[in-house]
C-alpha cells in the first residue's frame, strides 16, 4: 500500500535536525518537557513491559522518558543527535539497574538486526524526520511480528480550517525543525501493520498516540 502525504512536499533535512535539535539540547527539557512528558508515560504505559522484553525507542533526544522504564527490560535508545544523546547518556547513568543502549542512529537507515525488538516507541519523531514512510519501514523491519508500535506525534488536522493553516504554516515550521502537515495515514495505514487505536494526548489534545501491532512475517 502506498500513503499519499503532504510530509514530503516539505521535508525537514537530516542536517538541519542535527543542527537544530543540537542548539536545542541544553534547554530542550525545560522549553519541552512540561507539554510532552505526559505523552511520553502513556505510550510507555501502552506497553507489556514484563522482563527480558527488548524495547527500541526511537527519537530517544535528551532521556526524558529512561525514569519510566522498568528494571528489568532491554531498552535502546537511538537518536540523530549527539549533543541530545550526551544528555540521554547522563539519564541512562541514573539507571545503572536498567539495560539500556545509547547509540547515535538515523531513524531512516537503522543499523540494528531484523526482528530485534519485541515494541517500539516513537515520540514525537514522525514530524522530524525527511522521510516518516522510510522510518515506518525501518521499524516494520526491526520489530517482530506480534510486536507494538506506540507513536505520539502531531498530525494534520482533519478540519478544513485547521488543516489548510497547518499547511500554510508548515514552510515556518520546518525552520524549527518539525512540520504540522503530515497525515495520520503515514503512521496509520502503513504497510506491516495494523491500526489498534488512536488517542488525542498533551495539552489540549493537540497531539495523538496511536498503539499499533506488527502483522505478518516479513
Amino acid at each position: 500500500m502506498s500513503v499519499r502525504t503532504t510530509a514530503r512536499e516539505t521535508p525537514v533535512e537530516t542536517h538541519e535536525v542535527e543542527r537544530i535539535y543540537g542548539g536545542l539540547a541544553g534547554v530542550y527539557d525545560r522549553l519541552f518537557d512540561w507539554a510532552l512528558r505526559p505523552g511520553r508515560l502513556a505510550a510507555v504505559r501502552r506497553l507489556d513491559l514484563a522482563a527480558g522484553r527488548r524495547v527500541l525507542e526511537v527519537g530517544v533526544g535528551t532521556g526524558l522518558s529512561l525514569a519510566s522504564y522498568p528494571d528489568d527490560v532491554e531498552l535502546t535508545g537511538i537518536d540523530i543527535s549527539e549533543a541530545m544523546l550526551q544528555r540521554a547518556r547522563l539519564q541512562a547513568e541514573r539507571r545503572p539497574e536498567l539495560a539500556v543502549s545509547i547509540r547515535r542512529m538515523d531513524a531512516q537507515t537503522m543499523s540494528l538486526a531484523d526482528a530485534a525488538f519485541d515494541h517500539v516507541i516513537v515520540p514525537y519523531v514522525i514530524s522530524v524526520v525527511p522521510d516518516p514512510q522510510r522510518v515506518m519501514e525501518e521499524i516494520r523491519r526491526v520489530c517482530r511480528p506480534g510486536g507494538t508500535l506506540v507513536v505520539v506525534n502531531h498530525f494534520v488536522h482533519e478540519g478544513a480550517v485547521m488543516r489548510t493553516l497547518e499547511r500554510v504554516s508548515t514552510p515556518l515550521t520546518r525552520r524549527i525543525g518539525f512540520r504540522l502537515d503530515t497525515a495520520l495515514e503515514v503512521v496509520s495505514q502503513a504497510p506491516g501493520f495494523e491500526l489498534q487505536s488512536v488517542e488525542p494526548v498533551n495539552v489540549f489534545g493537540m497531539w495523538k498516540l496511536a498503539v499499533l501491532t506488527r502483522t505478518g512475517a516479513d
